[in-house]
């Protein structure tokens, strides 16, 4: 749910009147274009930069805007690092106050790639509340820590699902999200429960935080998430 929750943030921090920018960074699995129902090909300006498409007042870019629908992405490290480096180097994202980057899993080229070639102001963990899940979420606290990328905290995805009567389920275990950041010793800056809604509009391209907070209790938690945000990294900063 990385990409849930990067393309639902991006939303809710524009919201706010920031500036931002959605760079997808997953280039085996890119799904921004799918959440956000774009689907041409951006055009590059007379300086040879790529011009990122732009929609609900955001900016992305994505490599499957550069792709056919089925069609995979086969690339060796070195070319995933030459891809990585051209949509943060060589895109006219102008000013932005915020530019979000939607990480692949783990903790490979991509990821090193980012931290060599640009400065980042903090990383968000996302995680599921379930063991497997924790496992590789403490990884990627280790391997941030390592090049020194502040880690601004940790969201607990899939947390729950509340049916139509108002019980939770907790389908992948209960609160594991919040005994890892209390053990990490970093924010648990939100949980975000599992919804029809969300999947479908994410379906659509019409994420869900783009619904006034006060009338869903889904898009509420993302405005909250970028409020908490927004508070560690002001603007200005």
């Amino acid at each position: 749910g990385k990409s849930t929750i990067a393309a639902n943030l991006a939303v809710a921090l524009a919201a706010t009147g920031a500036k931002v920018g959605l760079c997808d960074c997953d280039l085996y699995g890119p799904s921004v274009a799918q959440m956000f129902g774009v689907h041409e090909r951006p055009m590059a300006n007379e300086h040879d930069e790529i011009i990122p498409l732009e929609v609900y007042g955001l900016k992305l870019m994505s490599m499957g805007f550069l792709l056919e629908d089925s069609s995979p992405v086969i690339v060796r490290g070195p070319m995933a690092t030459r891809y990585t480096q051209q949509f943060l180097r060589q895109v006219a994202w102008g000013e932005l106050d915020y530019l979000v980057l939607d990480l692949p899993p783990g903790t490979g080229d991509i990821q090193l790639t980012i931290v060599q070639t640009i400065t980042v102001d903090g990383t968000l963990i996302v995680t599921t509340p379930q063991e497997v899940a924790l496992i590789d979420a403490r990884k990627a606290v280790s391997m941030f820590a390592k090049v020194n990328v502040p880690i601004l905290g940790l969201i607990e995805n899939m947390a729950w699902f509340e049916c139509d009567a108002g019980t939770k389920y907790y389908i992948f275990g209960k609160d594991g999200g919040v005994r890892e950041a209390r053990d990490m010793n970093v924010p648990l800056l939100g949980q975000i429960p599992i919804d029809i809604e969300t999947r479908e509009r994410s379906d659509s391209g019409a994420p869900i935080a783009l619904l006034s907070p006060l009338k869903n209790k889904i898009s509420a938690a993302f405005h909250q998430l970028a409020t908490e945000l927004r508070s560690k990294l002001p603007v200005n900063s």
